[in-house]
Parts: C-alpha cells; sequence; structure tokens
C-alpha cells in the first residue's frame, strides 16, 4: 500500500525534471551526480543538506523551501525572491574562529556551529589551513558532512569558509555584517560539544546491531578511502572480515562507478555492505530503530537513535580494534 503509487509519483518527478530512475540522492550536486548547479545559479531545493551545499560551496542561490513550495517552484520556473537569493540574506550575522591544533572532525564542527548560530550565516575563519581548494574531492567530502551537520544540529542554511568557498574568495570579511556576533572554536569547546550527545540506547552497554556510513550519501572518493582503511585495520587485527555489520550509502550513480573501481574487491572481501537507501529514512521505521545502530553522521544521530562516533572510532569499532565506549 505504502508504495503503490511509487510509479506514478516518479512518471511526475519526471516531467518536473528528475534525470532518471537513478536521480534518487540527497547529494544530487555531486559530480558524480550530474545535477551541479553553476554559481549564482538560482535553484528551488527542499532538502536541507543539499541546500546549504548549494549555497555554500557551489554559490548558489536557495533557500530550503517545502517539498510542495519546491515543486510549485519547478513548474513555474520561478522563485520567490528573499533571504538566500538576495545579496544582504547572504551576509554573516556570525564571526567564527577556529583555533584547533589539527584539523577538526567534520561532524563535529559543523554540530557546534550549527547549535550555536541556529539559521544565522557563519563565517568560518581559520579553516582553510586544513583543507585543499576547491575542487578538491576531499574538500567536497568534508564541506558535504561539515554542512549536513550545521543544518541538521542547527538549521543553517548557508555558510562561508575564508579563503575557500566562493563568495569568500570573492569578497573576504566584507560578508561580514558590522553587527556580527563571535564564537571560538578550540579543542576543548568540540571535546564539549561531541561529549554532550546523548545516548538513546536502551542498553547504554549494548553490541551494535550495524553501523550506517554515508549520511549524506558518500563521493567515490569517500568509499575508495574507507575501503583503504578498513582493509589496513583489518590486516593490523590480522582479521579478514568486519565484526560489525556495516552499509555504507551512497547514489546508485557513485555506486555503480565504484564498482567498477579496483577498490570494489576490496571492499567486498571485508564484508562490508553497499545500499543506495537513505539510511534516515530505515531508521525510522520503529522495528529497525529500536536497535543499538552507530554512525558517523551528525544528521542521523540527530533525528535518530543512532550513538555518534568519530571516523577513528568507527572505523576501531568495526574491524574489532576496539569495543563501543
Amino acid at each position: 500500500i505504502m508504495y503503490g503509487k511509487q510509479k506514478d509519483y516518479e512518471a511526475q518527478l519526471e516531467k518536473i525534471g528528475l534525470d532518471d530512475k537513478d536521480g534518487f540522492t540527497c547529494t544530487s550536486y555531486l559530480r558524480e551526480n550530474g545535477n551541479t548547479p553553476k554559481y549564482k545559479d538560482v535553484l528551488a531545493w527542499s532538502e536541507s543538506s543539499a541546500v546549504v551545499f548549494a549555497n555554500s560551496v557551489l554559490g548558489a542561490r536557495c533557500n530550503r523551501n517545502s517539498g510542495i513550495l519546491d515543486t510549485i517552484c519547478s513548474i513555474l520556473g520561478v522563485v520567490p525572491n528573499f533571504g538566500f537569493t538576495t545579496d544582504e540574506g547572504r551576509k554573516a550575522t556570525w564571526k567564527v574562529i577556529v583555533k584547533t591544533t589539527k584539523k577538526p572532525e567534520a561532524q563535529i564542527l559543523g554540530s557546534a556551529i550549527g547549535i550555536k548560530v541556529q539559521e544565522e550565516v557563519p563565517y568560518v575563519i581559520g579553516l582553510d589551513q586544513y583543507l585543499d581548494e576547491l575542487p578538491s574531492e576531499d574538500t567536497i567530502a568534508y564541506l558535504k558532512d561539515f554542512g549536513a551537520a550545521t543544518a541538521s544540529n542547527g538549521a543553517v542554511g548557508l555558510y562561508h569558509i575564508d579563503k575557500i568557498t566562493p563568495e569568500a574568495k570573492e569578497l573576504g570579511e566584507s560578508l561580514i555584517r558590522e553587527d556580527a556576533k563571535e564564537y571560538v572554536i578550540d579543542d576543548a569547546e568540540l571535546e564539549r560539544v561531541y561529549k554532550s550527545y546523548p545516548i538513546m540506547w536502551k542498553k547504554k552497554d549494548a553490541k551494535p546491531h550495524k553501523a550506517f556510513i554515508g549520511c549524506p550519501h558518500l563521493n567515490l572518493k569517500q568509499l575508495e578511502d574507507w575501503t583503504k582503511n578498513m582493509v589496513a585495520s583489518l590486516k593490523e587485527q590480522n582479521r579478514e572480515k568486519l565484526v560489525i555489520n556495516t552499509v555504507f550509502t551512497a547514489s546508485p550513480k557513485v555506486i555503480e562507478l565504484f564498482k567498477k573501481s579496483e577498490s570494489y574487491p576490496l571492499f567486498l572481501k571485508t564484508g562490508a555492505h553497499l545500499s543506495y537507501i537513505c539510511p534516515l529514512m530505515y531508521l525510522d521505521n520503529p522495528i529497525a530503530g529500536s536497535k543499538p545502530i552507530i554512525t558517523n553522521s551528525n544528521k542521523l544521530r540527530t533525528y535518530t537513535k543512532a550513538r555518534y562516533y568519530k571516523d577513528e572510532e568507527i572505523l576501531a569499532i568495526i574491524t574489532g580494534k576496539e569495543q563501543c565506549k
């Protein structure tokens, strides 16, 4: 009953711009997925992590619309002109200064900023020392996950990274409003935020039932990097297979490319699984959502009972190097 109208819905979506049957993903903007807006393109999108990426990393212009408004705008070809479609609406109301001693975890830095600034616009200074210039695939992956955390832990729809994102490179600190508030982030502040996350499991010492990696969907470089790191960690432990049922999620088109890569056979040997599902929707199911799930996604942690761990901690847990603490 739930999916009885799916074909009808997809036919309607194709009429207003859906590329093809493999076009379903939260990361349509990735190069691999073929729907990357250009600088200053005006959009009508609803997915929060896609909106913040398009606005910030690509310099497109988009408000976070409701699904219905998004559909109406797609049909009409016009959008309401307010907020992030205006120059004034794109100015930063927060100046965030990063003073960490090493590259901060994207998910925790994004979480800290989202919690602090909520729906306002942050201009982040000091992060450029840890990031390569765009369009580096590593930087794209970092900002994708960082932005998703700002949007889910707060309601950020646009951020500027000094010397990195297009508007910040073009306009610099002139993007910061004179009355902007200031937030300094150091190692201690990130650790404070990390330790504040509640554990929602019924049994806090339970063994994880499953691990989800890829919310938002991973890009090709992330899948290749995770494969390399899993293989190396398993070799360290003298193991062949992961000890936790681990699911990596990516778009159908990214998965297709990954299956053609040299990394894919190595990935399969670890026992990991690959899927194009939305883990958030999967865990909305009361049965699935009641299980002890671990993740490296702050968005998934925010909207479900999944327990968040840093990338290196997740890697250690799924390869048997460490247990959940």
